[in-house]
């Protein structure tokens, strides 16, 4: 039984057919589903949204309509960028010297330069064309004939021959390294290998083992280069595309460089590298240990 003292409303009467619209339009789906009119199922949409900073954003960056902010400014603004990205273009991947970690240097330098030329050679290119197109949409927002527009269509030029000339493969390896073959025919040695260790004890502890330390050492390289390429990076360009978005205005912040992200590509390595070996050894026990007390019956 349901308790009608609980239902009853403020006036002291039971809650009656009349009631139920409004208690349905206290369900924000329903209201909008029972709205008349798109203009009315807009107002509702926004209203369940509310506002955040991304729609502060917006109202500010429509707000300001001129397409540069600083005109005075962006001619050498623009010119500091381009040069920003020349210089990260030529010593942004290059050889970083490497803590004495003894005959495996050599091996670990390469591969932490090709690291840190993924990260270096992929944000160059992300700054190129969003400068570009950035460039691009204030040259379409300028009044034809102004100073803006002409200074814009020149920078958009510079920007796309710029952005042209910096686009190329990013990872500097050989180019049979990257190939579907090569790729195919490692995996298939390291799975034969796996299946030739597990059917002993020794085999699955060197596995675990191994594995361990491959995924240690990934994790030190992804790390080690990216702390190598956000100082570059944040040496060569940080400042100079700073002014930049800064003189164009309104216009949000520069991109970001993946160095964050390799590093915690790196934690996350770290962290599977302390389950392998834990988990290797359960295989280990739970495989090959052989059952005890097996009672012999009569002949």
């Amino acid at each position: 039984m349901f308790d009608t003292a609980a239902l009853t409303s403020a006036s002291g009467s039971a809650p009656t057919a009349a009631d139920e619209p409004e208690l349905l339009d206290r369900i924000d789906a329903l209201r909008v589903l029972r709205a008349d009119t798109p203009e009315e199922r807009e107002r509702l949409l926004e209203e369940i949204g509310g506002s955040g900073k991304v729609e502060q954003d917006i109202v500010k960056e429509l707000s300001k309509v001129r397409p540069l902010w600083q005109p005075q400014l962006f001619e050498s603004a623009h010119r500091h960028a381009m040069r920003s990205l020349e210089v990260l273009d030529r010593n942004g991947a290059r050889r970083a010297p490497m803590p004495p970690i003894g005959p495996l240097e050599p091996i670990a330098s390469y591969f932490v330069q090709q690291v840190t030329r993924w990260i270096v050679r992929g944000h160059q290119n992300t700054l190129a064309t969003r400068v570009r197109k950035l460039y691009e949409r204030r040259e379409a927002n300028s009044a034809w004939g102004s100073l803006e527009r002409t200074m814009l269509r020149r920078a958009r030029i510079d920007a796309a021959l710029v952005e042209a000339g910096l686009k190329g493969r990013q990872l500097g390896l050989p180019a049979f390294l990257v190939g579907g073959a090569f790729i195919s025919g490692t995996a298939s040695i390291i799975q034969g290998m796996v299946r030739a260790a597990i059917g002993s004890r020794l085999g699955v502890i060197l596995t675990g083992v191994g594995i361990a330390l491959v995924l240690v050492a990934l994790a030190w390289v992804a790390l080690y280069a990216a702390a190598i390429a956000r100082r570059r990076i944040r040496l060569s360009t940080d400042q100079s595309m700073g002014a930049l978005w800064d003189t164009v205005g309104a216009a949000g912040t520069p991109p970001k460089d993946e160095s964050y992200n390799f590093a915690i590509y790196a934690i996350v390595l770290t962290a599977l590298a302390w389950v392998v070996i834990p988990l290797a050894v359960w295989m280990l026990f739970r495989n090959t240990q052989e059952p005890s007390g097996t009672f012999m019956g009569p002949s």
